[in-house]
């Protein structure tokens, strides 16, 4: 060892006496220093076929899985979670609660955004004051709607104050709508909402009236509303490692290499989404090496995949849940006793038996097992087309009546329509099934018109919150997640104090209070657990995906 270093000693003091005449030797040094430094870097361009495009690529804008799978790659926040779901450091190096109402974050200082800008206090700020502008009317608005102030402490110290106790926020803030976006793509989206607007304020105006409440800002946010957002969708920038590289609506999504990435840099150069919507096909592309990564697969292919020398499936239980909702405001869906009927009628067990090919399980209510409140001996509206009959003649429905099903185009949501509609007969009530394309669908979903829909709900922070805040408070009706339209008095204080206890114990009380309730007013049947089935080729390696259904592309590589 010191022979080498001797030896570096040396060559090091050669190449000084060199500058002193000629610059080459310095120039090659540094072009083989960089050399050696990239000597791992294997590069590649990944292709991953979904079967469906993405909502937005603004992490403020939707909220949904498919935008966060592609979002998750560009976008990073304060904090993120591990593998046993406890939180730690990302864009913050470390934070204290400071009161039960303050907590202060210390932010890295090493960090740029894909358009060479800073990250800072001042960007902090700027994404949480965005995420709860009306103007922006997010969908993710809950998610963050307990802070009342971010304050700029100093270059790198931010603070957040929070309206109530609020026991969960480092969970939420790990939640993909607190990915931070450039301030300086932020500022250049609203000067050009302002202008679409013909408003008469400046940005810092228009900051200064949203600061202080003005009673001219409501009236701004509104007038802006329309054009905000537009050029955060059209060209994201982050500080993950990833950065967008262009987009075909319909087509694909291509991300690349951050080469400046605060920490290491992924080894592709390029993955490219790939929207490829039936399933057989995708498949196909898996086969012939067409893509290397599909996401979503029938689980009757399931044997075909690992049949294949070539191919693997990726297949992992995640914290969501697959539901089939009523729209409890809609006669006669508003009668509880129609909803029990029918949900007695369904039989869970055989769809996952016949549509999920034994994949999964049955879940005990709205919180799947592992989160607080969680109780799996709670009695559960089990299948039973007896007690259907006779609560369907209780409600005055003996001889049914007529509804609609929408569903989107995931074969599975498709084939539980089908079966359900076919359930439904057994007790008299004629549905049909209209099946539609992602986006639509759920604007469809939201609106209020619909009877009977299918969809997931993933649990991106780990918190009973999560779980149970968006799909049933009665402040989050429509897109933000409640498109049963559920209200119930009592579900929202409890949802509400367990929002500000910060014990644990009489947290878990609340919860298994309120699941107790959700599962006996049916106000969807919880149909399965999330289970997130992939597969990719052989050559692929390194792939992670965590258990909100989140990819980590950061060691993939391609061997030949």
């Amino acid at each position: 060892m010191k022979y080498t270093f001797r030896l570096s000693l040396l060559a090091l003091f050669t190449m000084v006496l060199a500058a002193c005449t000629d610059d080459s030797g310095v120039e090659q040094a540094a072009e083989d220093s960089e050399s050696e430094e990239s000597s791992d870097y294997q590069g590649g361009d990944l292709v991953l076929s979904t079967g469906n495009d993405v909502v937005s690529l603004d992490p403020h804008a939707s909220n949904e899985l498919y935008s966060d799978q592609v979002r998750n790659t560009i976008y990073e926040g304060l904090v993120t979670q591990n593998e046993a779901f406890e939180i730690q450091p990302l864009l913050a190096e470390d934070w204290k609660q400071v009161d039960d109402l303050t907590w202060q974050f210390n932010l890295r200082e090493d960090v740029t955004f894909h358009d060479g800008s800073e990250f800072d206090a001042e960007v902090v700020k700027a994404n949480l004051d965005r995420v709860r502008d009306p103007a922006v009317a997010s969908p993710r608005l809950s998610i963050f709607e307990m802070i009342s102030e971010v304050n700029v402490i100093d270059d790198h110290t931010v603070e957040i104050i929070t309206e109530y106790p609020f026991a969960p926020l480092l969970n939420h803030l790990t939640h993909d709508g607190g990915g931070m976006i450039s301030k300086q793509l932020i500022d250049e989206d609203y000067e050009q909402a302002l202008q679409n607007a013909g408003s008469e304020y400046s940005l810092d105006e228009y900051y200064e009236i949203r600061e202080n409440d003005d009673e001219e800002f409501e009236e701004t946010a509104d007038e802006i509303s329309g054009d905000v957002g537009a050029i955060v969708d059209s060209n994201p920038v982050g500080t993950n490692y990833a950065q967008f590289g262009s987009r075909a609506p319909g087509e694909n999504i291509v991300i690349e290499r951050f080469d400046d990435y605060w920490q290491e840099p992924m080894n592709l150069d390029s993955i490219t989404f790939k929207i490829v919507t039936e399933t057989g096909s995708r498949i196909a592309e898996l086969e012939t090496g067409t893509s290397h990564v599909i996401f979503g697969y029938e689980p009757g292919s399931a044997e075909r995949i690992e049949n294949n020398p070539e191919t693997e499936t990726y297949n992992n239980s995640n914290v969501a849940i697959e539901f089939i909702g009523f729209n409890n405001q809609k006669e006669p869906l508003d009668d509880v006793r129609v909803r029990q009927a029918i949900t007695h009628a369904v039989d869970r067990e055989e769809i996952i038996e016949g549509i999920y090919s034994g994949i999964g399980e049955v879940p005990d209510g709205p919180l799947v097992e592992g989160l607080t409140g969680h109780n799996n001996e709670m009695e559960n509206l089990e299948y039973d087309l007896e007690k259907a009959e006779k609560l369907m003649e209780e409600a005055g429905h003996e001889d049914g009546f007529e509804l609609s099903i929408i569903t989107n185009d995931t074969p599975q949501r498709v084939d539980a329509a089908i079966y359900l509609q076919e359930s439904l007969a057994d007790i008299n009530i004629t549905a049909t099934v209209d099946q539609m394309e992602w986006g639509a669908y759920l604007e469809e979903a939201s609106t209020g018109e619909h009877d009977i829909f299918l969809l997931g709900w993933p649990n991106f922070t780990g918190d009973p919150d999560q779980s149970l805040w968006p799909l049933f408070h009665s402040s989050m009706m429509g897109a933000q997640g409640n498109r049963v339209f559920y209200d119930n008095p009592e579900v929202d204080q409890l949802l509400e104090n367990g929002r500000q206890e910060s014990d644990e114990e009489v947290r878990a009380d609340i919860y298994e209070k309120a699941q107790e309730i959700l599962i006996e007013e049916a106000p969807m049947i919880y149909m399965n657990q999330g289970i997130s089935m992939n597969a990719y080729r052989s050559e692929v390696e390194g792939l992670y995906i965590d258990d909100y259904i989140k990819p980590d592309f950061r060691d993939v590589t391609l061997s030949e």
